[in-house]
C-alpha cells in the first residue's frame, strides 16, 4: 500500500475539470503536496458542484473531464510523482432527475419486480407497494396538474416513467398514476411518510444496499478499475455510517482492490475512536482540526463568554447545562419532524413492542455519538438508554424491551437504528445546535464539540502522541468543502477569547443599532461578519440565510419568516450602508485581524507538520475566509497563487498582510519538507519553553524538525512580549525553513527566533535540503 505525505484537495466540476487539475498538477508539485485529492468523479445530476449526487456508476462525468480526463490527470500526477486519492459515495445516488438514474428510472417503472429494488432501500409495505415520491405543491389539486408527455408522466419539469401496460386504454392521466409503481405526494408528507432511505433528509439522495454483493459489485466496478489499473492511488469514503455494515464495507473494498489506502469521513465525538477492525487508515481528520482550533483559544474568555451566551439564550450561564440540553432538544425535534419517516420505519420493525416510535425518538435523541458497530459500540446504547428512561421514566419498560432487539447485531431493528442514528446526529446538532449556540463560533465546526472551549498545550501534545502513536497515515484538515466557516474565519474569531469584554460592548453596540430580536442568532451573524471581513453582500445575504433556516429559532425553511428575514438583510445591508455600523466592524476587525492571522499561520505550521497526513483544501494555501457551502467552493485564483510562490521561491519573505502571501511561505515550506523528508518527521515529542510567557508557545519535536507556533498574540502583547521566554534545542546548529535564519543549539529566545513570523520551522543546519526551493 502506498500511503500519501500530505494531499491538495481540488473539487473537480465543470469549472475545473479533470484536464484542468492535469495541468494544475506542476503548481501542486511545487507547492510540495505529495498527492492530489478529488471530489466525486462519477455521472451526477446535471448542475451539481459538489459531485455526491451520483446518478451513474459506470462512468466518469463528461462535464467533469471524463475518462480520458483521469488518464490526463493521472499521466501528469505520475510524471511528477504524485499520488491520486479520489472521494466515493457508496451510500446514496442523486434522484432528484429521475431519468438520470438508469437504476432509479428502472425502480419507478417495474416496482418490486425491478431488479433494482433489492439495490434501493424501500419498504414498500409502507406505502401499498408503492414509493413515494414527495415532489407535489400544496393544495387537493396537484395531481389535476399532471400530462402525460411522450409515454412518460410529467408534473412541471418532473418527468417520471410509465409501466408497461398502464397507458393503453385511453384511461386519464390521475388514473394511469394511480396504476403506476410510485405515488407522487405532497413534498410535506417526506417528514413522516416517505418509505426509502435516504442520505439524511435530503429527499433526491436515495439510499443504496451496497452490502448487497451485486450492488456493491456493480457500483464500484468503475472505481476498482481505476486502482487495479494505476490510475488512482487511494480512496476517501463518504458517510460510511449510513452503510448498514461499515466494517463489511470497507472489507470489501479492500478486497476488491488488493489492498490501497482508504480514508472514511467519519465524525468522532469526544474520546471515541475509529472501529480498530475496519480496513482503513483513519478518518478525513475533522478531529484533528477540533484540537488545533482549541489549543489556540484563550480558556480565560471562557466566563465571560459564557455569562454573556447564558444571557441571549435567557437561561442559567452554566455551560455544561446549556450544550447539552440544547443538543438533546434539537435532535429529539429532528426525530420528530424531519426524520419521523425513519423512526416510524423503525418501530414497524419490532410490531412486539407497542407505541415503540416514542421511545426509539428518545433513544436516538440520547445517543452520545453517530452510531455503533454492533458489538463494538454497544456501551452507547446502554448510556442512551439510561439517560432516555432518566428523562422520560414512563418509558422506561418500552426502552427495556427495545434494547435487547437493538443489540442483536443480526436484528433488522438494530441495523436501521444504528443507520438512523448518525442521521438524527448530522441534523440535529451541526445542521441545528450549531447555528443555535453561539459561546465561540469558531468552536461550531464539524467533527468538533462546542462544549470544549480550550485546550491546553500539555492536552494537545497528550493528544499527538496518541495520534502518532495509533493513526499515523490518518488525514488531518483545517478546511474541508463541509466546514462551516473556514480555517481563518475560525482564526480570527478564537482571538475574541482574549477581549471577551470588548467584544461583548462592540456586539451590544451592533445589536442595539440593527436588532433582529435574536440574540444568540445576532452573535453567531455578527461573529461571521468579523471573521470573514471583507466579505461581498451577496456572499453574507446568502449566509445569514442559511444560517438563520437552520437554526430554526426564528425563521425556517420550510415557513420562512419574512418580517424576520427582511430585517436580517436589512441588518446585512447596514454593515455596507450604515456609517455606525461599518466603523463598529472597522474597528472591532482592526482590533482581532493582526492577532487572527498570527492564529492563522500557527494553526497551518501545526496541522502541516503534526502526525497524520495533512490535507490543503484548495486556495487555504491562502487565507481561506469562506463560510458554509456553497460559499467554500467559489472559484480559486491559481495564477496568484502561482504568481506568489514563484516571488516565495526567489526570496521573498512577504509580510503578514491581506494577500495572505505569508500563509503561502508557510505552506510550502512545511509541505516541502513532509514530502521530500518523512524521515526528518518520525516521532513527537513536546519541546517546553521556559519564561514568563512560555503559556504563548506551542512547540514539537518530530525528529528533525521543531515547529514553533505563537499562541493567544494580544495577551503575548499586552505582556510586552517574549522577554527572555526560551525554548532548549538539541545541541546543533538549526535553520528556519521559513526565513533562512540560523540557530545554535541549546537555549534560544524566542524573541529571536520569532522576530520576523510569529511561526518557525526548524530543521537540523547539516542537512543541506531545507525546503526551501521550489522542485
Amino acid at each position: 500500500m502506498r500511503l500519501p505525505l500530505s494531499t491538495y484537495r481540488l473539487q473537480i466540476r465543470e469549472s475545473l475539470t479533470l484536464t484542468d487539475a492535469a495541468e494544475l498538477t506542476d503548481y501542486v508539485t511545487s507547492l510540495g503536496a505529495d498527492w492530489v485529492y478529488l471530489s466525486p468523479l462519477l455521472v451526477a445530476e446535471s448542475g451539481s458542484d459538489h459531485g455526491y449526487d451520483v446518478v451513474d456508476h459506470s462512468r466518469i462525468d463528461p462535464v467533469r473531464g471524463g475518462a480520458s480526463g483521469l488518464e490526463a490527470l493521472s499521466k501528469a500526477a505520475r510524471a511528477a510523482g504524485r499520488g491520486v486519492l479520489v472521494d466515493i459515495v457508496p451510500n446514496h445516488m442523486g434522484v432528484a432527475t429521475p431519468s438520470l438514474n438508469a437504476w432509479w428510472w428502472d425502480l419507478l417503472t417495474l416496482g418490486q419486480a425491478s431488479r433494482f429494488a433489492e439495490a434501493f432501500d424501500v419498504d414498500w409495505e409502507a406505502a401499498g407497494g408503492k414509493i413515494r415520491i414527495p415532489v407535489l405543491g400544496d393544495g387537493d389539486t396537484e395531481l389535476d396538474s399532471l400530462t402525460l408527455v411522450d409515454g412518460q408522466l410529467h408534473y412541471y419539469d418532473n418527468a417520471f416513467p410509465v409501466a408497461p401496460g398502464t397507458a393503453d386504454d385511453g384511461a386519464d392521466v390521475r388514473t394511469i398514476h394511480d396504476r403506476q409503481n410510485y405515488e407522487l405526494v405532497n413534498w410535506r408528507r417526506a417528514d413522516a411518510e416517505l418509505n426509502y432511505r435516504r442520505f439524511f433528509a435530503v429527499n433526491t439522495l436515495a439510499g443504496i444496499r451496497v452490502e448487497v454483493p451485486w450492488v456493491f459489485a456493480e457500483s464500484h466496478a468503475e472505481i476498482v478499475r481505476w486502482v487495479r489499473d494505476g490510475l488512482v492511488d487511494g480512496l476517501r469514503v463518504d458517510h460510511p455510517d449510513g452503510l448498514a455494515d461499515p466494517g463489511g464495507y470497507l472489507d470489501a473494498l479492500q478486497q476488491a482492490t488488493g489492498g490501497t489506502y482508504v480514508l472514511v469521513e467519519k465524525i468522532l465525538e469526544g474520546d471515541e475512536q475509529m472501529p480498530p477492525s475496519w480496513a482503513a487508515a483513519g478518518t478525513t481528520g475533522y478531529d484533528a482540526l477540533g484540537d488545533i482550533d482549541r489549543v489556540f483559544v484563550d480558556p480565560d474568555g471562557q466566563v465571560v463568554l459564557d455569562d454573556l451566551e447564558g444571557r441571549l439564550q435567557g437561561v442559567p450561564a452554566d455551560i455544561e447545562v446549556v450544550w447539552p440540553e440544547m443538543i438533546y432538544a434539537s435532535k429529539r425535534n429532528i426525530a420528530d419532524g424531519i426524520l419521523r419517516s425513519e423512526v416510524l420505519r423503525l418501530a414497524r420493525l419490532v410490531p412486539e413492542i407497542t407505541d415503540a416510535d416514542d421511545a426509539i425518538a428518545e433513544l436516538l435523541a440520547a445517543f452520545p455519538v453517530y452510531r455503533s458497530y454492533l458489538p463494538y459500540g454497544i456501551e452507547h446504547l446502554h448510556h442512551a438508554a439510561r439517560a432516555a428512561a432518566a428523562r422520560r421514566p414512563e418509558l422506561a419498560s418500552t426502552i427495556d424491551a427495545l434494547v435487547p432487539v437493538l443489540s442483536d447485531p443480526d436484528h433488522l431493528a438494530a441495523i436501521r437504528f444504528q443507520q438512523t442514528s448518525g442521521m438524527v446526529m448530522a441534523k440535529g446538532v451541526e445542521d441545528t445546535a450549531f447555528y443555535r449556540f453561539s459561546r465561540l463560533t469558531s468552536l461550531n465546526e464539524v467533527g468538533a464539540d462546542p462544549g470544549e472551549f480550550s485546550i491546553d498545550v500539555a492536552e494537545f501534545h497528550s493528544r499527538q502522541q496518541h495520534r502518532q502513536a495509533s493513526i499515523p497515515a490518518s488525514m488531518t484538515t483545517l478546511s474541508t468543502h463541509d466546514t462551516k466557516r473556514g480555517e481563518d474565519v475560525r482564526a480570527r474569531i478564537a482571538v475574541i477569547a482574549e477581549i471577551p469584554g470588548e467584544w461583548e460592548a462592540t456586539l451590544a453596540e451592533l445589536r442595539e443599532r440593527a436588532p433582529l430580536g435574536d440574540g444568540p442568532f445576532e452573535k453567531l451573524l455578527w461573529e461571521a461578519v468579523i471573521g470573514a471581513w471583507p466579505i461581498s453582500q451577496e456572499r453574507l445575504d446568502a449566509y445569514a440565510e442559511k444560517a438563520a433556516r437552520e437554526a430554526g429559532t426564528s425563521t425556517m425553511w420550510t415557513q420562512p419568516n419574512e418580517a424576520f428575514e427582511k430585517k436580517m438583510h436589512d441588518l446585512v445591508a447596514a454593515v455596507f450602508t450604515d456609517d455606525t455600523v461599518s466603523q463598529l466592524v472597522s474597528t472591532f476587525v482592526q482590533r482581532v485581524a493582526r492577532a487572527g492571522w498570527s492564529n492563522s499561520l500557527g494553526a497551518k505550521l501545526v496541522q502541516l507538520t503534526a502526525p497524520g497526513v495533512p490535507d490543503v483544501y484548495q486556495g487555504s494555501e491562502l487565507w481561506e475566509t469562506s463560510l458554509v457551502d456553497p460559499d467554500n467552493r467559489r472559484h480559486v485564483d491559481f495564477d496568484v497563487r502561482k504568481e506568489y510562490l514563484a516571488r516565495v521561491d526567489r526570496g521573498w519573505l512577504p509580510e503578514i498582510d491581506e494577500t495572505g502571501a505569508a500563509k503561502l511561505l508557510v505552506t510550502s515550506r512545511a509541505l516541502r519538507l513532509r514530502r521530500d523528508h518523512p524521515e526528518w518527521f518520525s516521532r513527537y515529542l513536546p519541546v517546553p519553553a521556559y519564561g514568563d510567557a512560555a503559556d504563548h508557545v506551542l512547540a514539537f519535536d518530530r525528529g528533525d524538525a521543531v515547529t514553533v507556533a505563537t499562541r493567544l498574540p494580544l495577551g503575548l502583547e499586552a505582556a510586552g512580549g517574549w522577554g527572555d521566554t526560551t525554548i532548549e534545542l538539541a545541541g546543533r546548529r538549526w535553520v528556519d525553513s521559513l526565513t533562512g535564519e540560523r540557530y545554535p543549539g541549546g537555549a534560544v529566545r524566542l524573541a529571536d527566533l520569532l522576530a520576523t513570523y510569529p511561526v518557525a520551522l526548524l530543521v537540523a543546519d547539516d542537512f543541506d535540503d531545507h525546503g526551501m526551493m521550489g522542485d
